[in-house]
């Protein structure tokens, strides 16, 4: 084999860094571009806020014709005041006491915690005393705290509360708590013992194995006062929560399909009496462990807004999502081009990576923007007239109309919100999927659904809609829609079949 050397001529893609920045920025949402931003703010110090950087300046300049509007030439006598008043004022003594209007006692009681009070130490953690969302577990270990219980009962407590899960609901049985303790003088008895004990906290209903069990729970710790108040008292039971437990305890299977005729001939009660009973039931709280957990507020910040102004939709960017950038100019004007020093090469490449960066956030803003309003151009209806008049649309759609990629658009629409007159939607929730309609047009998946919850909405509870009837109705609006398409959506929005949904009073 001969070594040689041939020249070959080509074209090839590669990715710059600059195009890496910007591909980066334009799929951030929100908060990881504030995050993004104060990263490049604090390892550039080429870059400076805008609005920042200008209140400043506006400032001195104020102070600077404030000084310059002064009074004209002061008199003698205002020059020896101005003298006596700069001498005091670099004075370095200072008296013993100085006046004030209240006492610090007054304003100020027990800064510091009780455990660091007369401690020599500075360990106090500011960051220890933030507060936490409360769990379900958190606040069954502080009542098992209250609870007087010896070491063994105490043992078999936490490992029942520890088997609880969010919704209050204890899906481990004795079985599997015995193994779990490890203590082979501990019976099956003693742990169904501590189980009535832990139900007994609050909230009424915890520890239950069981949907009845849940509801016998909470009913039996009702007051007999709100359960009295409800309805009229039926004539062989003393109230409408003792008839509520002889439903929960006799007829639990009748009770989803509220059927009330059975009900009274199963209990020998009027009709009135079981209403009355019902109404209690319907008051309990089936996940009881969510009454106790706390979640943090999340709230979404839109990046665009739509306004419809004199018949007219705009669409503007969320001004505090976009902060304005500019380059320091003090830093700038310290660069030299004929200087090749370590301090001046340092200085152009931070100046050349602020202006990549921003250059990178203006084409970031402008693209999304260029997105949502084309968006809104072909969901104009939507936006008038709700989702049933939603448009079946795809990325190719906007990416065509655009002259852009689909992958460009895909990273647009990510984790990125619209504030709408009719709420705040993310970006993917203008793009649909299509069914072909008799008259050859194409009808959104959103607009189906809407269809669906619109139908099942105002059906009769005795006689629900079933799958089948929906889709025929569909059809005859022009729309073809399979039954089990049907199914399909009915379920995506949580709505049970026909034969759950069906009441018979």
């Amino acid at each position: 084999m001969k070594q040689s050397i041939q020249l070959r001529l080509g074209q090839h893609l590669s990715m710059t860094p600059q195009l890496q920045q910007a591909i980066k920025l334009l799929q951030l949402s929100n908060l990881e571009l504030q995050q993004e931003i104060q990263e490049v703010l604090d390892s550039n110090f080429m870059l400076e806020e805008g609005d920042e950087a200008d209140r400043f300046q506006a400032a001195d300049a104020a102070d600077a014709r404030l000084v310059q509007d002064a009074t004209p030439e002061p008199t003698a006598s205002v020059q020896e005041q101005t003298i006596e008043r700069e001498v005091q004022a670099e004075s370095t003594e200072m008296p013993d006491e100085l006046p004030v209007d209240t006492r610090w006692d007054d304003v100020y009681e027990n800064y510091l915690p009780s455990g660091n009070q007369g401690s020599d130490d500075n360990d106090f953690d500011l960051f220890s005393q933030q507060s936490r969302p409360e769990t379900l577990h958190d606040h069954l270990i502080w009542q098992l705290n209250l609870a007087r219980l010896s070491a063994r009962d105490e043992a078999i407590a936490l490992a029942v509360i520890d088997a609880i899960d969010g919704n209050g609901y204890l899906r481990t049985d004795c079985e599997e708590l015995l193994s779990t303790l490890r203590d082979p003088t501990i019976a099956a008895e003693e742990v169904t013992t501590i189980i009535h004990r832990v139900q007994s906290f609050d909230p009424a209903g915890v520890g239950a194995r069981a949907l009845r069990e849940c509801l016998l729970l909470q009913l039996r710790q009702l007051p007999l006062t709100a359960s009295a108040a409800a309805a009229p008292a039926a004539p062989d039971r003393a109230t409408p929560q003792a008839l509520a437990i002889a439903i929960c305890e006799d007829g639990f299977d009748y009770l989803p399909r509220n059927d009330v005729a059975a009900l009274a001939r199963l209990l020998g009660a009027p009709e009135d009496a079981i209403h009355a009973a019902l109404e209690v039931i319907r008051h309990l709280n089936p996940r009881p462990g969510t009454l106790i957990a706390e979640t943090a507020s999340e709230y979404v910040v839109p990046d665009i807004f739509v306004r419809r102004v004199e018949g007219v939709w705009q669409v503007e960017l969320n001004p505090e999502t976009t902060p304005k950038l500019r380059v320091n100019a003090d830093y700038a004007r310290l660069i030299r081009r004929s200087d090749q020093s370590a301090d001046s090469i340092a200085l152009k490449s931070h100046l050349q990576e602020a202006r990549w960066f921003i250059k990178s956030l203006v084409s970031r803003n402008d693209t999304v923007l260029r997105v949502a309003a084309k968006i809104v151009e072909l969901q104009q209806e939507f936006l008038e007239r709700g989702e049933e008049a939603m448009k079946p649309l795809i990325l190719r759609d906007v990416s065509e109309a655009l002259d852009l990629h689909e992958s460009t658009i895909s990273r647009v629409t990510t984790q990125k919100y619209m504030h709408t007159p009719r709420g705040t939607f993310k970006f993917k929730f203008f793009f649909s999927s299509h069914v072909n309609t008799a008259a050859g047009g194409e009808c959104s998946s959103t607009a189906i659904r809407a269809l669906i919850r619109k139908m099942i909405t105002n059906e009769s509870a005795r006689k629900p809609l079933s799958d089948s009837w929906i889709a025929d109705e569909l059809a005859d609006q022009g729309i073809n829609v399979a039954r089990r398409t049907v199914a399909k959506y009915r379920e995506a929005m949580g709505i049970p079949p026909s034969n759950e949904r069906k009441r018979l009073a």
